[in-house]
């Protein structure tokens, strides 16, 4: 085979793996459709565009989102590292301006002599070259169709929904209900802005919320959502204290006479420039016109000028227990690899750690003939263990990182902190050991 490699897209998984490569001294050929074509959810020219929040999770090596971060930059992430490069302040999150960092990720890009981008649609597999498809979740009907082929599996999909941005400005920060900070007062003052609802501010929001007009686009099948990305509407038709247990707990807040909110809504910061905030959790599949309703009867928002409103679109996966192998490369053609959520992983950094796995599996395979074994008490490998178990074919959803899909212990550990923190030592010493053994293949 050639060590030319073709990438199918270029979000985030795309992005890494064709860094990864082209630093390795493969030629990478980078197919993106933008921006001659944008899918439903895109809006940036630039590469690796953050479609949904512009948080990548918790920095927390103890936090299983944080510690996923930790193992990537031991295997040397561009994607992560340019992440903390582009960081602005939001708390224990990694939270980037998206339109630089998409920008800058664009330029690492498009300035490497072994990356030519070729901006067209692809509807076809190029079947007897070497493939890397990080289509996305919103990959063409024609080219899923066309991996369909290969996989021998029917469609599976769910739906994702996306929070509203609004204008910082637009804001009413004399309204006493509002106030700057983070949760507990860990770090400086402003990462978030915070509305505290009474009882009776709550209920009515919640009633509101429950009774409102949805999007029902024609296309959509029964609805079939991801636990990890749940409308908010859902949500609280789970029940009326759903919501103030998940995205609006009161918990770490009061007034500033000492009283206690009885609900919070975050709003967290979206640039460098600190012009734009969007709701924390609020996914939604409301009808435009109904967002504006309700959002604006919270305190201090009346006045609110959107710069995004909410919205929700079909994100497809393949069924990977089926017909992916442990190396992100398909059972009967060894030649195509799949990564990002298209494999069925859910979440940026997830998405990040599949296409440098899956590079990672290319570049080795071409000049070795064999694959690399990360360690299983990683999050990376556990993760790509649990979308490639057979046992998960039946009822199989998109996983994101988390430490129930961690190999237990060999001492078992009852305290939660210190089990964690185990979790994560063993894993970073375990990639230090496994960094030593790629060096020798390198």
């Amino acid at each position: 085979m050639t060590k030319n490699i073709n990438i199918i897209g270029a979000g985030l998984a795309g992005c890494e793996a064709a860094l990864q490569l082209a630093n390795a001294g493969f030629k990478v050929n980078l197919y993106e459709m933008k921006p001659s074509e944008y899918s439903p959810a895109h809006k940036l020219k630039d590469f690796a565009e953050l479609v949904c929040s512009n948080s990548l999770k918790s920095m927390e090596p103890h936090n299983a989102h944080g510690l996923l971060k930790q193992e990537l930059l031991k295997l040397n992430s561009y994607l992560i590292k340019t992440a903390f490069e582009m960081k602005i302040p939001g708390g224990k999150a990694l939270t980037v301006d998206r339109i630089q960092f998409a920008k800058k990720i664009t330029e690492l890009l498009s300035t490497n002599k072994n990356i030519k981008i070729i901006n067209q649609r692809v509807d076809e597999i190029f079947e007897d070259e070497i493939n890397i498809i990080a289509a996305g979740p919103l990959i063409t009907h024609t080219l899923f169709n066309n991996l369909k082929k290969y996989t021998g599996e029917d469609t599976l999909f769910f739906f994702d929904a996306i929070a509203p941005i609004i204008y910082y400005e637009s804001i009413d920060f004399n309204n006493e209900a509002i106030i700057l900070g983070n949760r507990y007062g860990e770090f400086d003052e402003g990462d978030y802005i915070n509305i505290l609802l009474n009882k009776a501010q709550y209920s009515e929001f919640y009633n509101d919320l429950i009774n409102a007009e949805l999007h029902n686009p024609a296309d959509f099948e029964k609805d079939k959502f991801f636990e990890g990305c749940m409308p908010i509407e859902e949500l609280a038709k789970r029940g009326f204290d759903t919501l103030r247990f998940g995205p609006m707990k009161p918990v770490g807040f009061h007034y500033k006479d000492g009283g206690r909110p009885f609900a919070v809504v975050q709003l967290r910061r979206e640039d460098a420039a600190n012009t734009l905030y969007n709701f924390v959790g609020f996914q939604t599949r409301l009808k435009y016109g109904e967002q504006e309703r309700i959002l604006k009867k919270l305190p201090g928002l009346t006045n609110i000028e959107f710069a995004r409103k909410g919205s929700m679109h079909r994100n497809s996966y393949i069924n990977s227990p089926k017909c992916l192998t442990q190396f992100l490369n398909l059972k009967n053609h060894n030649n195509i690899f799949i990564c990002g959520q298209l494999c069925g992983v859910e979440g940026y950094v997830e998405s990040i750690a599949t296409g440098l796995v899956a590079a990672l599996n290319c570049g080795n395979f071409i000049n070795y003939g064999k694959y690399l074994e990360l360690p299983d008490c990683t999050i990376i490998k556990s993760l790509i263990n649990y979308i490639t178990n057979p046992v998960n074919a039946k009822k199989f959803q998109p996983m994101n990182a988390n430490f129930g899909i961690l190999p237990q212990l060999s001492i078992p550990e009852k305290n939660k902190k210190k089990r964690y923190e185990l979790y994560a030592q063993r894993s970073l010493e375990a990639l230090d050991n496994f960094k030593i053994q790629y060096a020798k293949l390198s």
